[in-house]
């Protein structure tokens, strides 16, 4: 597990050459791109604790513990970071306005539990039946509902500080525009921090909770309660987990030049352990991170050293209840502004996959299948019955797959249907 082969002579790497995830560089490079990898998930992972209201400590615990967990069990193959996973925002945003945070961890565990669960099945049979079950367009709608269902909750910490969250909108979008490298990676950082500094100048923050905290101790706990009548909110999150995790072991063995498809069931199995295990405790759901594989592409280093060196920067971090205090100062204007932009990009990247998964919107099916599914979500239609909830999210989920599949079979029988769908990837999704 612990032993990693020495690049080259571990200071350079060849313009054309990569570092494997069984090699290193000297331990010094190694240990600075480790926290390279913190920085880079820090922004994103952070203000899921915020908007959800769960102890921003506890989710980098967890984060940490999570991408240690993902590293043992894929055996060092496969170089991850588990962030927070914007997917669950809304479930979680709903369930804890209806019944408490407890209730949102329960569900939060289940779905991990769940995903653990689907994950042993891939590893049994595949992954073919993915694409069969949620091809581009349904995949595409699922992930563009839950970014703009989200709407709301973003304008409503906008309405807050108006002019705040404007200037974090826009800091956010010009360091994207103006950054390459690490710095346009984490440019939510960088937008973060400039719509910080201009609400500590109109008086918006208030530092006493973080001089009140101690520099040393445990992060703050809270254990799950279990609504099952909660559970239908969460377990279409588990569909885009399931994109999320294929198209990181897709990206991972692109730029690898490696076939790493027989690792997508433990990679499954791995983050729903670790989203179990976080929400086991009171900290945030995990998912792979895109802007970790940015890193990875832009420095060559697909060693997975460097990943034990940033789970284990951030556990270090989390023990540190002066951090968490400090970071749950930031106030709703610059939420406000920056979750403008994140959501937004979750949006995009479903009809992203629209695009890369060449959707024909000239098809009935197609159109009907996405737009039906985007209007229930961004409505946000609700269906209450029998002690069960069915918010704009698993309402929408279920509008795509069976409307999808519905006209595709209806279609085929009766001959309006005559042209096979090609075979088609599911597109990895990007957090943050």
């Amino acid at each position: 597990m612990f032993r990693w082969r020495l690049h080259g002579d571990g200071r350079t790497i060849a313009p054309d050459a990569i570092v494997l995830p069984e090699e290193r560089l000297a331990w010094p490079l190694t240990i600075g791109i480790g926290a390279q990898h913190v920085v880079a998930m820090f922004g994103a992972t952070f203000l899921v604790p915020l908007i959800t209201g769960f102890p921003p400590s506890t989710t980098l615990l967890f984060s940490g513990i999570g991408t240690l967990l993902f590293l043992t069990i894929t055996r060092n193959r496969v170089p991850s970071y588990l962030g927070s996973s914007f997917a669950f925002i809304a479930p979680i945003t709903a369930a804890t306005q209806s019944h408490s945070m407890g209730a949102a961890l329960g569900g939060v565990m289940i779905t991990g539990l769940l995903l653990a669960a689907l994950g042993l099945l891939v590893q049994r049979i595949g992954t073919r039946w993915i694409t069969v079950l949620m091809p581009p367009v349904v995949m595409g709608s699922i992930v563009a509902l839950i970014g703009f269902n989200l709407a709301p909750t973003a304008y409503e910490n906008f309405q807050e500080s108006a002019l705040t969250a404007t200037i974090t909108l826009f800091a956010v979008v010009l360091c994207t525009a103006l950054f390459r490298g690490l710095l346009g990676r984490v440019s939510v950082l960088l937008g973060v921090l400039i719509g910080y500094l201009v609400a500590v100048l109109r008086g918006e923050v208030d530092f006493a909770p973080v001089a009140e905290a101690a520099w040393f101790g445990l992060p703050e706990f809270h254990h799950p309660t279990f609504q099952l009548g909660l559970l239908p909110m969460f377990l279409p999150v588990v569909l885009v987990l399931l994109a999320e995790n294929v198209g990181h072991v897709t990206s991972v063995g692109l730029m690898t030049h490696r076939n790493l498809d027989h690792m997508v069931g433990r990679t499954l199995s791995s983050d729903g352990l670790a989203t179990a295990l976080s929400a086991g405790f009171g900290g945030s759901p995990t998912t792979t991170y895109g802007e970790n594989i940015g890193v990875m592409s832009a420095t060559r280093v697909y060693s997975t050293a460097a990943y034990w060196v940033a789970g284990v920067v951030a556990i270090g971090l989390s023990l540190s209840p002066k951090v968490g205090a400090a970071i749950f100062t930031i106030p709703p204007g610059v939420l406000g502004g920056v979750t403008f932009v994140l959501y937004g990009l979750i949006g995009i990247v479903g009809v992203r996959m629209w695009v890369d998964g060449k959707v024909d919107f000239s098809r009935p099916k197609n159109q009907f299948t996405a737009g039906v599914a985007l209007v229930v979500g961004i409505a946000n239609v609700t269906w209450t019955f029998g002690g069960m909830e069915l918010t704009g999210i698993a309402l929408g989920t279920l509008a795509t797959l069976i409307i999808y599949h519905l006209m595709n079979r209806l279609g085929r029988a009766t001959g309006t249907e005559l042209v096979r769908e090609p075979a088609e990837a599911v597109e990895p999704v990007r957090e943050g």
